[in-house]
């Protein structure tokens, strides 16, 4: 099968336990501030020791920024499809279009019948989800007119469509059998296997009957995209699909994106340092082999940005660079150094300065056509990614005081108990919000000024100027926090605090976005030339 060309995603399939759901979603916002693209939960409605999948998803998308979230895959026979069709347009336009629906045709009839489910054959259940993705389909087409779907399974017939999602949502199909993977051709926006159940040497075959169903349709097959649940172990050496480095991996999963098409890889674990090495070494290498062999075959060399989806950006946006790529003797290639430090707008929302910005030192300049490596640059632009994570709470922080300012200044409409009582419990949540933020911060520099700061200052001194002036703003910004956790003080004893707590947190504000910009703009670039584990 020739190669696709889609956009590289890369996430996680994690499980939806129910005996740690705070340690679920700590992970699925690990796999944002890591830098991938999408978190997918399992869905077995009849388990009662896992959470339900789509209110699971619903509290990562609200709990990340720019991660996609999609159930891997939702079973059918227990989520009527009309509904299920609302559930997902909801969830998509409330996270501004980060939902696609994995769905499957059921499976584990005993425990479906058990919780009210119906029983069907397998062939049954292909036709059923036919029927269902007809149905999901027209409840999404708004200008439609009502909807008419006459099916044996699912008959939904006047039911008015709505809402529309804020994206076009992809309904991925999670398929092994001939029927099922014969719709994957002719219907499914994508396909969703796990290697476990679809071992690498058995793609071709499967892609072979998408690929024929799809063109007797009169579709693309490159109209779907080809996504696969991967499972595996790093180790020093090893033998078989994804048992071995994490420079292992990324051949064999490189060789897969331009053999197979396949193009978006969603790791099954839940071991936090196992997504830290995936992101960090496996993504980057993957995305650098396929961007270098897709140009040596178009005889262009496309930035490796390019190789992120225009819709979930992978990368900072740079601008573009003379070729500087070369491939290694394994094919790995090597690029300039490609992530953009934050630049400082300048922007400030407190009179007070505490720091000159004019007298920090810098460090030493890049060397003149210096290449690195995937791996080199994956940990500057973990730092940037952090930092990011960083900024987009600290705006969330903003936007809460904002909706609790608002509400202080109708104080004078909460005249009965309950409006007294909500206005009270708005002020707590505020309260603990800033204060899991500050507490996020300290963690944060502290790892930074026993850990990496240590080791840049060893790795070369020329950087020690500049770790000496991030580790004196660390001290500065530390000050600052103690103002805030005073202002919450004032704030939570009643609302007269609410401009004392601003004012702390607009100055919160300057010093620290200044100084993560600071800390990008002289560390990138050491960062990935001397590494830091």
């Amino acid at each position: 099968m020739a190669d696709h060309g889609h956009d590289l995603l890369f996430g996680t399939f994690l499980t939806p336990a129910a005996d740690r759901p705070a340690e679920v979603v700590a992970l699925a916002r690990l796999t944002e501030q890591a830098g991938l693209d999408l978190v997918t939960v399992q869905d077995h409605p009849y388990q009662a020791k896992y959470l339900d999948t789509w209110t699971l998803l619903s509290v990562i998308a609200a709990r990340t920024v720019t991660l996609r979230v999609a159930p891997n895959v939702a079973n059918l026979p227990l989520r009527l499809p009309a509904v299920l069709a609302r559930s997902v347009a909801s969830l998509d336009l409330l996270s501004d279009g980060r939902v696609e629906l994995g769905l499957g045709a059921g499976a584990f009839w005993d425990a479906i019948a058990a919780n009210g489910g119906a029983r069907l054959t397998p062939a049954e259940s292909v036709r059923a989800l036919e029927e269902g993705i007809a149905v999901i389909r027209a409840m999404w087409a708004v200008d439609g007119g009502s909807v008419r779907v006459d099916g044996r399974h699912h008959r939904v017939w006047g039911a008015h469509p709505g809402p529309a999602p804020a994206h076009d949502v992809g309904i991925w199909l999670g398929a092994y059998k001939q029927r099922m993977l014969a719709m994957t051709g002719r219907l499914a926006d994508g396909w969703l296997p796990s290697s476990p159940y679809a071992a690498p040497d058995a793609l071709p075959a499967m892609n072979a009957v998408i690929d024929e169903a799809a063109v007797s349709a009169g579709r693309r097959p490159s109209a779907v995209r080809r996504l696969y649940n991967i499972a595996g172990a790093f180790s020093e050496r090893g033998s078989g699909f994804l048992q071995g480095p994490a420079g292992t991996w990324a051949e064999q999963l490189a060789e897969l994106t331009l053999a197979q098409g396949m193009s978006a890889y969603l790791l099954m674990t839940d071991d936090a340092e196992v997504i830290r090495r995936f992101a960090a070494e496996v993504a980057p290498a993957v995305r650098e082999i396929v961007a270098a062999e897709r140009g040596a075959v178009s005889g262009t060399v496309r930035p490796a940005a390019a190789e992120g989806s225009a819709e979930v950006p992978t990368e900072r946006p740079v601008a573009r660079r003379a070729d500087t790529r070369r491939p290694t003797a394994r094919g790995v290639a090597r690029s300039a150094l490609r992530t953009v430090p934050t630049p400082d707008d300048g922007t400030r929302r407190s009179d007070v300065r505490v720091w000159d910005e004019s007298a920090r030192p810098t460090g030493p300049a890049p060397e003149p056509g210096r290449t690195y490596t995937a791996h080199e640059q994956a940990t500057g632009r973990h730092l940037v990614q952090v930092h990011d994570n960083l900024r987009a709470e600290l705006q969330q922080l903003h936007d809460l005081l904002d909706q609790v300012t608002a509400g202080t200044m109708d104080a004078g409409a909460a005249r009965d108990h309950i409006n007294a009582m909500t206005m009270r419990q708005n002020n707590w949540t505020l309260g603990a919000y800033c204060e899991s933020y500050c507490r996020i911060v300290t963690v944060h520099h502290t790892i930074e000024d026993q850990s990496m700061f240590r080791h840049l200052r060893r790795a070369d001194h020329r950087l020690r100027p500049v770790i000496d002036r991030l580790q004196e703003e660390h001290g500065i910004i530390h000050d600052i926090l103690d103002s805030v956790d005073r202002a919450l003080v004032s704030f939570v004893s009643g609302p007269d605090g609410v401009k004392e707590l601003r004012a702390a947190v607009d100055l919160l504000t300057d010093a620290l976005l200044s100084h993560l910009s600071y800390e990008e703009r002289e560390l990138v670039e050491p960062l990935s030339r001397l590494g830091f584990s």
